[in-house]
């Protein structure tokens, strides 16, 4: 896994037009270097930002949309369109703007889907995401070229939430979560194995009830199952994405450089 860099924006507004201008970056690259590209999306407040502000940058349009692979980190199990869902939020936000390929666009289950005729079920939603990761995997490349995570005031990142069974798997790739502290209690998340397979982690942190958060993922003593965030870490790159308020624990050495 790869150290985590640090770096720190004014305010909310600028850290989102900022990841914004990384993201359209970082996509161009990798659709330079091999002709596609993927990425892993966040929901929550600054997370929806971002891809708002990237729906508005002038620069957006230097992305091949068709040629992107959106995939989500984790997903609340609600019906299909409710407010609440990642998915919907993103959609609004950018997705439905931009010219995307349909089948590239990987949403996370949602209860009514081919589940069979048991019922609705969570982990067979779980099994058919990892199965459409396996499906898409390429031999010897990072599964994801980015990976956004927004870090909860818990140090939770995607749906792994502190002490949690999730945090001790190992083998699955997606997992069916139950009785989440937040609600709704029940979601699909990636698991961290997985989100570590990604060439770049970007954990994005806004206000001060985040900044506890951010300076135990950042503390080189914590351990994933009692603070999931520090177990988020790309293969080659980690940053964290903040804006003043959510540093304002972290020691100088760390965000003196960064600030921007």
């Amino acid at each position: 896994m790869s150290a985590p860099a640090v770096i720190v924006h004014p305010d909310a507004g600028l850290l989102a037009k900022a990841a914004a201008a990384r993201i359209v970056t970082r996509l161009v690259d990798a659709q330079a270097a091999r002709g596609s590209a993927s990425i892993v999306l966040t929901g929550g407040g600054i997370g929806i930002a971002v891809l708002a502000e990237l729906a508005k940058a002038p620069a957006r349009d230097a992305v091949d949309w068709g040629a992107l692979d959106v995939w989500w980190g984790d997903e609340r199990y609600l019906p299909a369109g409710d407010p609440e869902r990642n998915e919907t939020q993103a959609r609004e936000a950018l997705l439905d703007g931009v010219g995307l390929e349909p089948a590239r666009v990987h949403a996370m289950p949602a209860p009514g889907g081919p589940d069979g005729p048991g019922g609705d079920s969570p982990e067979a939603g779980a099994e058919r995401y990892a199965e459409a990761l396996r499906a898409a995997a390429r031999p010897g490349e990072p599964a994801f070229d980015v990976c956004l995570l927004g870090v909860g005031p818990d140090t939770h990142v995607a749906s792994l939430f502190p002490e949690q069974p999730a945090l001790y798997e190992e083998e699955r790739s997606v997992v069916a979560v139950h009785g989440a502290p937040k609600p709704p209690p029940t979601r699909v998340s990636l698991t961290l194995p997985t989100i570590r397979s990604a060439a770049e982690v970007w954990l994005l942190a806004s206000g001060g009830a985040k900044a506890e958060a951010v300076r135990l993922a950042l503390d080189p003593e914590a351990g994933p199952v009692q603070v999931p965030a520090a177990g988020a870490r790309g293969r080659s790159r980690t940053l964290f994405l903040l804006d003043r308020a959510a540093a304002s624990r972290l020691p100088e050495d760390l965000t003196g450089p960064g600030l921007l």
